[in-house]
């Protein structure tokens, strides 16, 4: 991670650090860094979330762009992965996000695509970084080379839309779904995208006034879409994160189907079809062990890169294969898309459900969970307090011997968040109690250094 990039982009408390001057320097630096790249003055394609400081941050941004030379398209509230194919269908040289993804309204940050509809490479995050934080000012632009505001975007929006709707098989006509959108982006797209494929439909939290985002809804917080889904009746629930880069499904039954059951039941669907590339799905070190046992059982080949998405990417990309994901509900389709997709992911999942003849418990019935616990211990003092505790002897001699316990039985991983000033313990075993003891040991550990 640099010194303002973390695993997901820039995060921070709007106008406690993160504020329009920052902003409006992001702005800056991502044109000029993207316009020395192609050798001209750059398009930039810019949307965001629900939040209440989205319109601020997006006022400063713009006018830092402009201020580069860069011509900006201005998209307005869209899901994340809607503004990476946008860029890429549209020709723009960059797409921008402001967004904080599942944290509540108060936070806020960027997430910053380059032509391709990947995130920046190291080597540009780097030097947008050093343009930011050097004490030297940026150089403005002047006379004709001032960037303007593209006022017509060719209903983009719709076309996402319908490149989503076109991902859907017939058979998923009639299913009875309820869909919480965590009063976030896919509020922009959700009702006209599921009401084209002919579902049974119920949508919530489909209501933003800018502070509700990810407020007691979503994919972080599924207790009331789970209550639901059962007194209804429902098929299926569905719950997307603030920017519906991820989602969370909930069976018939109420219970939370994550991540990593979406990568197996997509993935071995697609293995049967023969569309799994070299039949593999790449996840993250923090899928659940009986995952890893499913995919061992089933023939397919399963990978782990370090937590996030983009590194998730990184080793699809290398190793060319076409799934990958994490267990909090990023899914990766590469063939349709360059990032995770939440409602194109929830719609792979339900042309698996209404192809296959079985509810969604039964569908994902051998993906068994070994007990799991995350514990987040919240750090004070930014990155470097962070990389501190990581590194210290102690807590390195008790990870050594808490592994040495859980040797054929489990494991153990602690890791610093890119995202949030924490470090979390994740414990995994074949029994719930050595997984209790265990995290609230180095838990207790962590929180004393």
């Amino acid at each position: 991670m640099g010194k303002l990039f973390g695993t997901d982009g820039i995060r921070g408390v709007a106008n406690e650090g993160l504020d329009i001057h920052l902003a409006m320097k992001i702005g800056q630096a991502v044109g000029l860094v993207i316009g020395q790249e192609k050798g001209r003055a750059p398009v930039v394609a810019i949307g965001k979330d629900t939040r209440l400081s989205g319109d601020m941050l997006e006022s400063a941004m713009v006018a830092g762009l402009c201020a580069s030379g860069a011509d900006v398209m201005v998209l307005g509230v869209v899901p994340t992965p809607a503004v990476a194919y946008i860029t890429v269908r549209s020709g723009a040289d960059a797409g921008i996000v402001i967004s904080a993804s599942h944290n509540p309204f108060h936070d806020n940050g960027f997430k910053i695509f380059n032509g391709k509809g990947f995130k920046l490479s190291d080597e540009l995050e780097r030097k947008v970084e050093d343009l930011i934080l050097n004490e030297e000012p940026m150089p403005l632009m002047t006379g004709d080379k001032i960037g303007k505001v593209l006022r017509k975007n060719k209903n983009w929006v719709e076309k996402y839309i319908s490149h989503l709707t076109n991902a859907a098989k017939p058979e998923v006509e009639g299913l009875k779904v309820f869909i919480d959108c965590s009063n976030g982006a896919a509020t922009r797209t959700a009702s006209d995208l599921f009401d084209q494929l002919k579902l049974d439909l119920e949508i919530i939290k489909a209501h933003p006034n800018g502070t509700n985002i990810n407020d007691n809804c979503g994919s972080t917080d599924t207790a009331f879409l789970s209550r639901a889904v059962v007194s209804g009746g429902y098929d299926i629930g569905i719950a997307f994160d603030g920017d519906a880069d991820r989602c969370i499904i909930i069976d018939e039954k109420g219970a939370i189907v994550d991540g990593d059951k979406i990568l197996g039941a997509c993935g071995l669907a697609m293995h049967k079809e023969g569309k799994l590339r070299h039949g593999t799905i790449v996840a993250t070190v923090m899928s659940n062990l009986g995952f890893h046992k499913f995919a061992k059982e089933n023939g397919l080949t399963l990978l782990c890169a370090s937590v996030g998405d983009r590194h998730v990417l990184e080793k699809m990309q290398e190793g060319g294969y076409n799934l990958g994901g994490e267990q909090s509900g990023h899914v990766i389709f590469l063939d349709d898309a360059t990032t995770g997709d939440g409602q194109l992911a929830s719609i792979e999942f339900l042309n698996v459900l209404a192809t296959s003849g079985k509810t969604v418990s039964e569908l994902v019935a051998d993906i068994k969970d070994y007990p799991q616990v995350l514990v987040n211990v919240p750090i004070a003092g930014g990155n470097a307090a962070k990389e501190a505790v990581m590194a210290s002897p102690k807590l390195r001699e008790a990870l050594e011997e808490e592994e040495a316990n859980l040797t054929g039985r489990g494991r153990v991983l602690v890791r610093p968040s890119g995202t949030e000033p924490l470090i979390r313990v994740m414990v995994e075993a074949d029994e719930q109690d050595l997984v209790d003891s265990t995290a609230e040991k180095l838990a207790r550990l962590i929180e004393n250094f």
